[in-house]
């Protein structure tokens, strides 16, 4: 029998609920583990013309019958102004969608050479792997979590999919459009699950081929070592492929345009309350740069409006509130009697080496160094040092010779 019911509640209004579901019990997820299994073999052997298809036609379905409904469930499930679920949830997923089949099709045609087709044939087919693939997909992109699942699946692979609590009915209505386009059942099994129960379980199973995964560098390291533990026990080594967040800085020149480096820091750093891996966390300004900058990243914050998002005028809507304490420029305050509020926080900090400049907020909070002219070279070398996230960043510059060292 599966876990007691559970709800999916809008993060900016704690009383509305938008979906309700169950946890998978452990016996429902070897089940899942099982059906999977099973069906990989006979889908693998679906021609790779017809899974194209599906996809196609899946991607019609999210552009057209199911775009509103993809669009409100991550407006109202997580936090999304109508912009970020616009390009999330519609254009993205839609473009994962028919680029993985063109690709797909693109793979095919590169086919090894013939010299003596007399005597012998040279080809290649792409195959999925013996046994399932876990997918574990993230809130805070409806994209990811669609690609994540669904990609294996295009190669020929089955997958059991633990979606995030916080994103179950968007999530879900992927699982449905896929079923619709043509997607066999128990290729794709959408398990919620307690990560508790999940991680131990796909673990332990023999035939775990490979595991899909968005989420923090502690759950990566958790789900490897779980890996780690039983390596010998695997009817084949599972990849592992893991997207971790990031520590995206802005570094600006003295040379460098004022007014471009606010209008895209605030961007960067606010946009969905800064809850994406690319979010601009850090930013390095030069002294002689540094009062038009303060002067011009307090008064934009000014106008960015936060609040529900079913009011299409708000530019960042909900989040959980970051706590910590340090003087602040701006910000700092949240709300939480109605939902998850917290302001957009800028906060300049003495050391290089801060805790804010090095770890992961995930929210909407900029930390900023201030540095000497003179000691650029220096602060060069601790963008690379200070963190070890390297996935995103940006220089402003307009002196043609440091652009080009």
């Amino acid at each position: 029998m599966a876990c007691e019911q559970r709800f999916q509640r809008m993060p900016q209004n704690h009383i509305k609920c938008v979906a309700s579901y169950y946890y998978a019990s452990e016996a429902q997820v070897r089940l899942a583990i099982k059906t999977a299994t099973e069906a990989q073999v006979k889908w693998d052997s679906v021609p790779i013309q017809d899974k194209i298809n599906i996809w196609r036609k899946a991607a019609d379905l999210m552009a057209d019958k199911y775009r509103f409904q993809l669009l409100a469930a991550t407006m109202l499930g997580q936090g999304k102004s109508i912009h970020q679920a616009e390009i999330d949830a519609a254009c993205e997923l839609i473009d994962f969608t028919r680029f993985n089949a063109y690709f797909l099709k693109e793979l095919y045609k590169m086919q090894p050479n013939n010299p003596d087709t007399k005597t012998f044939r040279n080809a290649s087919r792409i195959r999925g792997f013996e046994g399932f693939v876990a997918a574990i997909s993230p809130f805070n992109f409806t994209a990811i979590a669609g690609n994540l699942a669904y990609t294996p699946a295009l190669l020929g692979n089955s997958v059991v999919w633990k979606p995030s609590d916080n994103a179950i009915l968007s999530n879900y209505i992927i699982f449905k459009i896929m079923t619709e386009a043509g997607v066999p059942d128990g290729v794709v099994n959408f398990v919620p699950c307690s990560p508790n129960t999940f991680g131990p379980l796909i673990a332990t199973s023999p035939h775990l081929c490979g595991i899909n995964f968005t989420g923090s560098v502690d759950t990566f390291e958790k789900i490897w070592r779980q890996i780690g533990r039983y390596v010998k026990n695997y009817k084949t080594y599972p990849r592992f492929v893991g997207e971790l967040g990031g520590k995206n800085f802005h570094f600006v020149h003295p040379s460098a345009d004022a007014d471009v480096v606010i209008v895209h820091t605030i961007l960067s750093a606010f946009e969905y309350s800064g809850q994406k891996c690319s979010a601009c966390s850090r930013l390095y300004c030069p002294e002689s740069l540094w009062p038009e900058v303060q002067n011009g990243l307090l008064d934009m914050v000014k106008t960015i409006k936060v609040g529900d998002v079913e009011d299409f005028r708000n530019f960042t809507s909900a989040r959980r509130v970051v706590k910590g304490k340090y003087k602040m420029l701006c910000g700092g305050k949240g709300d939480c009697k109605t939902g998850y509020f917290i302001e957009p926080t800028i906060i300049r900090v003495e050391d290089p080496c801060d805790r804010l400049m090095k770890e992961e907020i995930f929210g909407p909070v900029l930390a900023v160094y201030v540095y000497e002219d003179s000691k650029m070279e220096e602060v060069i070398d601790l963008i690379s040092n200070t963190t070890h996230y390297a996935l995103t960043g940006a220089v402003f510059a307009e002196e043609e010779t440091f652009l080009r060292t």
